[in-house]
């Protein structure tokens, strides 16, 4: 029987970058968008608990899948092993793409 296939995924969510575990990652019919589905959370019966990973399992309890902006992936892997799915803040090294080129105080597009 082959292994079922399994993905990392990291995303922005709320200023939080999201990992998860999910079973099927593609292209969304919904323009910009990449669909998520199958989440996987880690089952192993241990004593100690991490909040970040029962959060976002109590936040994705009813979800059979869900979609996130293109523009929000950080990185999608295919991975042989399933760790555990957290919320983390960003790091110094991360910067969110695309920028936009009309931010606040920027005069472009604007007529004299």
């Amino acid at each position: 029987m082959p292994k079922k296939k399994l993905y990392k995924i990291s995303f922005y969510n709320l200023n939080k970058v999201y990992e998860v575990f999910a079973h099927q990652v593609y292209q969304s019919d919904l323009y910009g968008f990449i669909t998520i589905e199958g989440l996987a959370f880690d089952e192993r019966s241990t004593v100690v608990v991490d909040p970040s990973e029962e959060k976002l399992k109590t936040e994705f309890e009813q979800v059979k899948r869900f979609f996130v902006p293109m523009h929000a992936i950080i990185r999608i892997d295919e991975v042989d092993k399933q760790g555990v799915a957290k919320i983390s803040d960003p790091g110094e090294n991360i910067a969110h793409f695309p920028s936009s080129v009309y931010g606040p105080g920027n005069d472009r597009g604007k007529k004299s």
